[in-house]
């Protein structure tokens, strides 16, 4: 479900169009509502969701015999009063997002607060929001109904397609990398696997980083702030474009985010029928016509080289002026 926004939209798009003017059907349309006040409304309701419910974290520090790591969230009443709510033992950090992102028009750009758990940090490397991860995870909303998931047997995902633009599953994508992978995998008689020291935790985020007003099922109403309960196996380093630069390098303002980083955008408008292609979906990033993998050098142990051959301080496969103007 995590990558349907799109196809639902297109989706929803085919049909307007295949009603004429005198089809008899009244179609209401909704305009979105402002990102910043819902971006407030989601906060309200996380904290609050926060402040009154926990999780086994008892388990955790001392895990029992058999215990699964897996993690269960129940409120704070009766004989659970004086547990540790989730609000104490969260972290977050804010997120910027445009309209864009979300196919507003308008609107200004309103930071969103993403708030995630980790109940075990997990072994190995962590992913980066280009990487594609091994995982399993449940998706909730606030009132603990189930809209997605993969309990038992982890699925791939590629993080840097998630993060974009109408897809509804940014937050998710930012929240992974403060997860690490599990140092071993062990395989069961019955096929499932099972991480061995895995990270385990929460990733609770609010509609702007998620479906906003584009929710794709109707098991998620518009506007809904989301909860993902993971539990990391492996990762892998990604080249989408295959230009011999890993995506993540390809993030040249270094915010996390992708898909604002396209050297040659202004380029790419002015050509008809352009296609926009950010730096990490595109083999010739400075569209000079010179594929980006013949202007770097891969050396034999992997590292990088970025020539720079008419030393202006722009490597070549960023500078449109290479080889012509040079």
């Amino acid at each position: 479900m995590l990558w349907k926004r799109v196809c639902v939209v297109l989706v929803g798009i085919g049909l307007l169009s295949g009603c004429g003017e005198d089809d008899g059907i009244d179609i209401e349309i909704v305009p979105p509502r402002d990102l910043a006040e819902v971006a407030v409304e989601n906060d309200a309701d996380i904290r609050e969701y926060l402040q009154t419910h926990f999780y086994n974290y008892e388990e955790f520090e001392n895990p029992p015999a058999g215990f699964d790591y897996k993690i269960s969230v129940d409120t704070l009443a009766g004989e659970n009063a004086g547990k540790t709510p989730l609000i104490d033992q969260v972290e977050s950090i804010e997120i910027t997002v445009t309209s864009g992102e979300l196919g507003l028009e308008d609107q200004p750009d309103v930071d969103h607060t993403l708030y995630y758990l980790i109940a075990r940090e997990g072994m190995d490397e962590s992913p980066t929001v280009a990487d594609s991860a091994f995982l399993t995870y449940r998706g909730t909303l606030l009132d603990d109904r189930d809209f997605d998931g993969s309990f038992t047997q982890p699925i791939w995902f590629d993080l840097a397609r998630i993060q974009g633009p109408l897809q509804g599953a940014r937050g998710f994508a930012e929240g992974m990398p403060f997860f690490k992978a599990s140092g071993g995998i062990t395989t069961n008689p019955d096929g499932t696997v099972t991480s061995i020291d895995g990270g385990v935790g929460m990733i609770i985020m609010p509609s702007g980083l998620g479906y906003f007003n584009a929710a794709p099922t109707n098991a998620i109403p518009n506007y809904s702030s989301l909860i993902f309960f993971v539990e990391l196996f492996t990762i892998e380093e990604t080249d989408h474009d295959g230009d011999g630069i890993p995506s993540i390098q390809e993030d040249l303002d270094g915010d996390g985010y992708l898909y604002n980083d396209n050297t040659n955008e202004e380029q790419e408008r002015e050509t008809i029928g352009g296609v926009l292609r950010v730096n990490f979906l595109d083999p010739d990033d400075d569209g000079d016509d010179v594929p980006t993998r013949e202007e770097i050098i891969i050396q034999a142990d992997g590292t990088l080289v970025f020539p720079d051959s008419n030393g202006n301080g722009i490597p070549d496969y960023l500078d449109d002026t290479f080889p012509e103007d040079s």
